[in-house]
């Protein structure tokens, strides 16, 4: 196939990228905490700590982990939010030359048990704000060693104002009983006094069973390799260094790092370059967080649509100094006009959409740097990646009609944990993954998203794609946030319907109505509208859909 896109490319970007300068993600990681030694590499409530601490600590918690009788890619699962635990746990484990299981924090009881057990994960370091949901399920897995640590644990004295709030004022820690386990801090301790030994860990290793799809069915577990984590890693830094200019990289990290985006594009990109990583526990709190905003010259910040939406929508937000911001990137869920136009207006950067899949580690394409204003696509091919456009014949369309985009890449996973059925479903023989989104290419590269397969609406058998009158909607000046789904309905077989947070208290549903009369061709259109207090959320801010249609068949 013709690589179109690489004319597109802004100067300097390689169309290849290499791979083979470090062994593994641990390797990395050793590295740059050598070269790096003096500099900070992650801060969090108020603390900080350097990539010097970062080493002693990680090696300290992978020698614990080796003397547990670990061996070499036994899995061990995370469970926790955005914390300096994190980094330390997921580098010592990797060090240790382990698999990491990353875990939702949110996860009922019953997804718990299914990922520990499908993971065979033979340790768990937990927040204890969730070990009552570790308690429930853990006679019930493989689990042999249980970690157990508190938001505060390694933050110093205000670890224990933070811990008095969180257990005492916000009561947000359940009683639990987890007799077997041990605290953080005395794994370190422990793990201290031992060796950390080498394991010859290469390209070929699982370095992370990344669990998706649980939205659709059971969550599976996609192999990453170290290969896929490398590769992307060298992607996502000949696409986004030259937006810095060489200056040492800060970046706010609001997306959870158990997340596949902030893991590769924040935690281990920054990794790889001695940059610095603003971690925020509770992204949720926008007044809290704009406040921690307000006091670090970050130079790069990546999120999701309803976060800059909400950032927006805070006064105190806009009152903030742009000046140092360089690089601002939205993933996760497609990027709105209106609040790419809003984000330009308010701060002067261009708000750069990305996309990818846990299954690609996860970037596959993003907007060039050198975009000038929002352009409703998901930009061009990364380095050594290729898209292919194909009907369900799984043969090329011609360029500029809708079809599932495809990817090939050596960001691309090996497959998903001990499912060799639903891996031959979405990797084809010649190596391209079926992302199950359909898209359209242009004549220089540049890739749009029309809609998931599974969330078209089919109208009178016209298909209708939600992103598409979700972006309309959201341009009405008294609409927060929005989603589109279908309906059944005895003439047209299903007719889209919207749900609205109102931004305005006076909007009616014949405003928007209207609104989109003007904007949208007939069978587009909505029939109903229906106003919430909230949309359902995934916890890094994706609007489930799937509820709202699941809340319609109840």
């Amino acid at each position: 196939m013709e690589r179109i896109w690489l004319k597109s490319y802004p100067p300097g970007v390689p169309a290849e990228v290499k791979v083979d300068q470090y062994k593994s993600v641990g390797d990395l990681f050793e590295k740059s905490v050598k070269q790096f030694a003096a500099r900070p590499a992650f801060h969090n409530m108020g603390k900080t700590i350097g990539f010097a601490e970062l080493d002693a600590l990680s090696r300290n918690f992978g020698a614990w982990l080796q003397a547990k009788g670990l061996g070499k890619g036994a899995r061990v699962a995370i469970m926790m939010p955005n914390c300096l635990q994190y980094p330390i746990a997921m580098f010592g484990t990797l060090r240790a030359g382990l698999t990491v299981v990353n875990v939702n924090p949110l996860y009922t009881p019953r997804e718990l048990e299914h990922q520990l057990k499908d993971s065979g994960a033979e340790a768990i370091v937990i927040v204890e704000n969730f070990a009552r949901t570790l308690q429930e399920v853990l006679a019930k897995t493989p689990v042999k060693h249980v970690v157990v640590t508190s938001l505060g644990e390694m933050l110093g004295v205000k670890g224990l104002i933070v811990n008095f709030v969180v257990r005492k004022v916000k009561k947000m820690v359940p009683a639990f009983e987890l007799p077997a386990a041990i605290g953080f801090k005395q794994a370190l301790a422990e793990g201290a006094g031992k060796e950390l030994k080498p394991f010859p860990v290469g390209h070929d290793d699982i370095a992370f069973l990344q669990y998706t799809g649980g939205t659709t069915g059971v969550s599976k577990g996609a192999m990453l390799l170290h290969r896929n984590i490398l590769a992307n890693i060298e992607q996502a830094a000949a696409w986004l260094l030259p937006g810095i200019k060489g200056e040492d990289a800060v970046i706010i990290t609001a997306l959870p790092l158990y997340h596949i985006f902030s893991l590769t594009v924040n935690c281990l990109l920054m990794m790889k370059i001695g940059g610095l990583n603003v971690l925020i526990t509770n992204p949720r709190d926008i007044p809290a967080f704009v406040k921690e905003l307000g006091k670090h010259r970050y130079n790069i910040i990546t999120g999701v649509n309803t976060l800059f939406n909400a950032f927006l929508n805070n006064a105190e937000f806009l009152k903030l100094d742009f000046s140092h911001v360089k690089v601002c990137v939205g993933g996760g869920m497609a990027v709105q006009k209106a609040v790419a136009d809003k984000w330009k207006e308010v701060t002067g950067k261009t708000l750069l959409e990305g996309y990818g899949l846990t299954e690609t580690s996860p970037c596959a394409s993003m907007n060039p740097l050198n975009l000038a204003e929002y352009s409703g696509s998901i930009g061009l091919p990364l380095p050594s990646t290729e898209i292919s456009i194909r009907d369900d014949n799984k043969q090329e369309v011609k360029q500029g009609e809708a079809g599932e985009i495809c990817i090939k890449g050596p960001q691309v996973m090996k497959g998903y944990w001990q499912r060799a059925d639903e891996t031959a479903q979405v990797l084809g023989p010649d190596g391209f993954l079926y992302t199950g989104d359909v898209g359209v290419m242009d004549a220089k590269g540049f890739v749009r998203i029309v809609d998931r397969k599974k969330d078209m609406i089919l109208v009178s058998g016209f298909n209708v794609y939600p992103n598409e009158i979700e972006q309309v909607v959201a341009m009405h000046p008294g609409v927060l946030e929005v989603a589109a789904i279908g309906v059944p309905d005895q003439h047209s077989g299903e007719v889209p319907k919207l749900f609205v947070v109102k931004k305005d208290p006076n909007l009616t549903e014949a405003d928007l109505l209207e609104h989109c009369k003007k904007e949208l061709t007939g069978y587009k259109r909505p029939k109903y509208v229906e106003f919430r207090a909230e949309l359902p959320k995934t916890n890094v801010g994706k609007i489930l859909r799937r509820a709202l249609r699941e809340e319609k068949r109840a």
